[in-house]
């Protein structure tokens, strides 16, 4: 029995095309047109590829769109592919990295960092510090802080002494002006992070490897 390339999978939101990764180019778009002109639907339905582990240059995506689209009662909305990109390699390297800054952030000073930062020293009122990753503060924490600048909810913000004005992790923002009874009565060895139901919250340090246990391990620096 001859292998199908093409597995085609409906779902409320339309058709899921999973395309093999393994066989030949040439195959896939050959099989691909037939499949797409067997049966007969009513209205336009919307289309997803998935492309597996096949890097496809952006001319073979147009091509397997044409292909799709020939038959107009389809539509092509995705292509989503398991291979990553080189830009998006380099993204994930940059956001992977762990920088050491060692100093005072003074007021109307801005620190940024793609990934990670460790800072040896204080973060005064009105400086401030991004990161992309998480933000470790030895020092006293007065300024303000975004950690995960990028929509990362897993990154967290922790300090030796913990006073911001103002605490952002990803999309969510915290203006310290009524601090809960956890930060007025814990200001030394704590750490904010998003919590299950997608709001800040506030622990001790020693408390990070059970609400962040990905964090547990050291990654090199850069």
């Amino acid at each position: 029995m001859k292998k199908q390339f093409v597995h085609i999978k409906g779902t409320k939101d339309g058709l899921v095309l999973r395309l093999d990764d393994q066989c030949s180019y040439a195959e896939l778009i050959e099989e691909l047109g037939k499949k797409v002109t067997d049966g007969h639907l009513d209205g336009k339905i919307d289309v997803q590829l998935h492309l597996g582990k096949r890097y496809c240059t952006p001319e073979q995506k147009t091509q397997l769109m044409d292909v799709v689209e020939k038959q107009q009662k389809y539509r092509v909305k995705k292509i989503q592919s398991d291979v990553l990109t080189i830009e998006e390699s380099n993204a994930q390297v940059e956001t992977g990295r762990f920088e050491t800054f060692v100093g005072i952030v003074r007021s109307g000073q801005v620190l940024r960092a793609t990934g990670d930062i460790f800072i040896l020293g204080d973060v005064n009122p009105n400086g401030r510090v991004e990161a992309g990753g998480n933000i470790h503060i030895a020092g006293k924490l007065k300024g303000i802080v975004h950690a995960g600048v990028s929509g990362n909810e897993e990154a967290i913000v922790s300090a030796s002494h913990f006073e911001p004005t103002h605490v952002l992790i990803a999309n969510l923002v915290e203006v310290m002006t009524n601090e809960s009874n956890y930060i007025l009565e814990h200001m030394d060895q704590i750490f904010a992070y998003i919590n299950e139901n997608g709001t800040i919250s506030y622990d001790r340090i020693q408390e990070v490897r059970n609400i962040r246990p990905n964090l547990s391990t050291f990654k090199g620096g850069s």
